[in-house]
């Protein structure tokens, strides 16, 4: 007998049929099992749609993500100046209406924020030229308020870095679009000119006086100038530096003038 024979034969044995049925059963049931644990696990056929939740406050979302079965997790947060802080400017996965992306229940979707303040590093500008440290500034983002002091060495470069009225250190961090004071040094001492007599002057006749002699700080002190109409009329009782013939002062130096409402009366 020819094994094709031996094998035809062997085959439809009580034997052989009895095992090949257990495999098939076994196969079945394996199979099934998984494919049923899948549907559960996996809530296949499950369609969910993803809703628009940009534009939208991150306080806004919670309840309407739970009525779906859905979760959220914030990814980071982007610096927006325009926008309120929480304000959310990026979703994943997108809206099923524009994404055509259904999910299913338990799935999370990964959010972006946006946020008002972005803190920015300090650099150390004391020493630098003024139009250098101006562009550094610019550049991270900070804006910039100049306050000039009279130097006889550092011409144009920065004398001193506050930060609400203090100095602040290279490094500190600090919100981007905060207004950085820098004092800067300005050469202004001009060539000694004539010191002018200023009594018995108004304010605004000795102001006029010394931008005709030349470049000076002028300072006025008033105690009863209470209006602007009192400041036209008062006059100059005193000044500093002194009056004297002859006396000389360097330009650029400060002139310092008392007023008072009762000179009025007393100048003809």
């Amino acid at each position: 007998m020819g094994f094709i024979a031996k094998l035809k034969k062997f085959i439809w044995t009580k034997h052989f049929l009895k095992h090949l049925g257990l495999v098939v059963l076994f196969y079945m049931v394996v199979v099934g099992f998984t494919v049923l644990y899948l549907n559960i696990s996996t809530n296949h056929g499950q369609k969910i749609e993803v809703p628009l939740l940009k534009g939208k406050h991150i306080s806004q979302i919670k309840s309407q993500l739970e009525e779906l079965d859905l979760t959220y997790e914030v990814l980071d947060s982007i610096y927006n100046p325009k926008l309120p802080e929480g304000t959310i400017i990026d979703q994943d996965p997108e809206p099923t209406k524009s994404s055509l992306i259904y999910v299913k229940e338990g799935r999370i979707i990964r959010l972006r924020l946006s946020k008002k303040s972005e803190l920015v590093e300090m650099p150390s500008l004391i020493d630098k030229s003024f139009r250098f440290a101006e562009k550094i500034l610019e550049n991270r983002g900070f804006k910039l308020r100049i306050e000039y002091q009279p130097t006889n060495e550092s011409d144009g470069a920065v004398l001193d870095q506050k930060y609400k009225g203090k100095f602040i250190k290279e490094g500190t961090k600090i919100p981007i679009g905060s207004t950085i004071t820098l004092v800067v040094g300005k050469n202004e001492m001009g060539p000694p000119v004539e010191l002018p007599n200023l009594v018995g002057m108004t304010i605004f006749e000795a102001r006029d006086r010394l931008n005709e002699v030349g470049s000076f700080v002028y300072v006025t002190i008033c105690p009863d100038c209470m209006t602007s109409s009192d400041s036209l009329q008062a006059r100059i009782s005193s000044q500093t530096p002194e009056f004297f013939e002859g006396a000389m002062v360097t330009g650029g130096s400060t002139i310092t003038v008392y007023a008072t409402k009762e000179m009025i009366h007393e100048t003809p």
